[in-house]
């Protein structure tokens, strides 16, 4: 059970796809062409490279929704999602005159009868291999998956939502092939309150679990294996997505326009400046190294790195600029690729500290205060009013000032309706108030009343002794739970369990580490034969809460924590979410030209 960017859940996706559609391609003669829809070209690009695929002799890579030009010597191989759109077009490739030699067709999920007869129907003389493999999620990282479903927020949490029960089985289906893909069968566990959803969600996949583990006559794990799932809703831990992260990769996403893992930057070469792109993700060694740190160790590292390359050319107290790293390359072309790599991260760093000083600093002290409840010191903050006026009269952008008006409110456990009238009116959004009432539809209280104040906040773990930045005190809540789950200490009153696993099963026995204290980490070649916690949020998890999984399973040599959840969620998209939670979608519409029927 071994972790690490290179050993963790990305290569087990990979072998996975290698030992099914990739072994049958080599056991069929020849050149391969390889169809993809929307969903598996997200798939493939998380776990693998193009020169991979060509390595195993397949030499071209098509859109299954665009035209393509008809190779009819080729067999061509469909890796596609079992829905009515990508099987009607795999049908209409084979319709009237065949493109491809024949098809391999290979499934993400179980392929419902009526697509399945449709497709056996109209090309089934030309389908030489049809498989499920149970892989129905993105491996974002090697302890991170995605269901890429950020659309189930809505449908979830809307009050006027009509899909709740099918978006859920739906999630369901896609959890019971994460556990297939991991080769467990874990007990469920879910977080009793804010919502339902947690429980029902928790029912539909030991349900389906069961009925998987029936009917794969190959898997050998019939019973529960060691390793635990915790079910887990967004309203649980409001603060963590909220809050500005000095982390690396929690306060790049949060303060730069990254989107799609590219990070967009400028480079001066001579007078002129260029735009480049940067993929964050774990290919990039240097970005796993450096993603979980604060970002003022991050500083430090990167011209730190920088001087011991450059002082291999005897100019090892010449000043660190960006501008200056590409007359480094020019006289440094052994160099070439890792300066280049430490300049991709020189200016998100520097891009992160820029923003850092003009505005998160002033942020992060009262942000903290209120989620914590103390502030550095210790003393704790007996009125939070006072902690968060000098956010609203400062000249912060308005989406901060949100932000720090809901810690208030979370921080109280909900004000009354005349004091959220207020702070509406001073932070000027009166039409778009919703940004805040909406957290209620999550099971958060915004407006006290006597209901809610019998919620009470979670118990949390002192952490006094690990802090080491006064404006990152605050640890997610999900930290605490990993902890104690390993521990034993979840309360089964407020953690019920849908199913057991063994008995046997102890998480790893007590965390002795902090993820903020130095140590050394775990070997992953030590996890092997460990059990695993899996843990999944229901309308996403943040990059703190990420950060987590891997802070815990360092601190542990027994036990791998694997976290997931329908989407990934910035303070930003979150609050857009939240937003628009209870507007009507946009319908499509069609122009119509009138002098067409005149």
């Amino acid at each position: 059970m071994a972790t690490g960017s290179e050993h963790g859940l990305r290569n087990i996706v990979w072998q996975r796809i290698k030992d099914t559609v990739i072994e049958d391609c080599r056991n069929s003669r020849g050149w391969k062409l390889l169809i993809l829809d929307q969903f598996t070209t997200k798939l493939l690009s998380s776990c693998c490279k193009m020169s991979d695929l060509t390595c195993e002799r397949i030499t071209i890579v098509e859109d299954l929704f665009k035209n393509r030009e008809p190779v009819p010597e080729m067999k061509a191989v469909y890796f596609i999602s079992p829905v009515k759109k990508s099987v009607e077009a795999l049908c209409s490739d084979f319709k009237n005159k065949p493109k491809y030699k024949a098809a391999l067709v290979y499934f993400t999920d179980y392929c419902p009868d009526e697509l399945f007869n449709k497709m056996k129907t109209d090309c089934g003389k030309l389908i030489r291999i049809c498989k499920e493999i149970n892989i129905n999620f993105l491996p974002k990282e090697s302890q991170v998956f995605v269901l890429d479903n950020s659309a189930a927020f809505r449908s979830i949490y809307s009050s006027s939502s009509e899909d709740r029960q099918s978006t859920l089985e739906a999630i369901a289906d896609q959890i019971v092939t994460v556990c297939a893909t991991l080769e467990e069968n874990p007990g469920v566990r879910y977080k009793r309150e804010p919502l339902d959803n947690t429980k029902l969600l928790a029912e539909l996949v030991d349900t389906k679990l069961a009925k998987h583990y029936e009917m794969d006559e190959k898997c050998k794990k019939k019973g529960k294996t060691h390793a635990q799932l915790l079910i887990i809703d967004r309203g649980f831990d409001p603060v963590s997505p909220i809050l500005h992260e000095l982390t690396y990769q929690a306060m790049a996403y949060d303060v730069i326009p990254i989107e799609n893992d590219v990070y967009k930057y400028q480079t001066k070469e001579g007078p002129t400046s260029k735009e480049k792109e940067a993929f964050l993700n774990e290919d990039d060694e240097l970005w796993v190294k450096l993603r979980h740190m604060h970002i003022a160790e991050v500083a430090e590292q990167i011209p730190k790195q920088l001087k011991e390359i450059s002082s291999n050319k005897k100019r090892p107290d010449e000043k660190i600029t960006i501008s200056g790293l590409s007359q480094l390359m020019k006289k440094m072309p052994g160099f070439r690729k890792q300066v280049a790599q430490k300049t991709i991260h020189l200016n998100l760093a520097e891009d992160c500290m820029n923003h850092f000083q003009l505005s998160v600093e002033k942020l992060c002290k009262a942000e903290q205060d209120l989620a914590n409840g103390c502030d550095a010191e210790g003393q704790k903050v007996k009125d939070p009013m006072r902690t968060l006026l000098p956010v609203l009269l400062h000249s912060h952008s308005t989406d901060d000032k949100i932000r720090a008006v809901l810690l208030y409110i979370f921080s109280l456990n909900g004000i009354t309706e005349e004091n959220l009238n207020k702070l509406i009116q001073h932070v000027k959004i009166e039409n778009e108030r919703e940004i805040i009432l909406n957290w209620k539809d999550l099971g958060v209280p915004i407006i006290s009343t006597q209901s809610f104040f019998q919620q009470r906040k979670p118990t949390r773990r002192d952490r006094s002794h690990e802090e080491r930045y006064n404006l990152s005190r605050w640890t997610p809540v999900i930290k605490d739970v990993m902890e104690d789950t390993l521990e034993n200490k979840l309360d089964s009153r407020e953690w019920p369990h849908q199913s057991e696993c063994p008995s046997a099963w102890n998480g790893s026995g007590a965390v002795r580490h902090s993820a903020r204290q130095k140590h050394k980490p775990s070997n992953p070649d030590d996890r092997k034969g460990g059990s695993r916690l899996i843990i999944f949020i229901i309308g996403g998890v943040s990059y703190s809460e990420m950060r987590c999984a891997y802070e815990v399973t360092q601190g542990v040599k027994s036990c791998e924590v694997i976290i997931g959840s329908t989407h990934i969620v910035t303070p930003k998209s979150l609050l857009d979410d939240i937003k628009l939670l209870n507007k009507r979608p946009v319908e499509p519409f069609k122009i119509i030209d009138e002098s067409c029927n005149a």
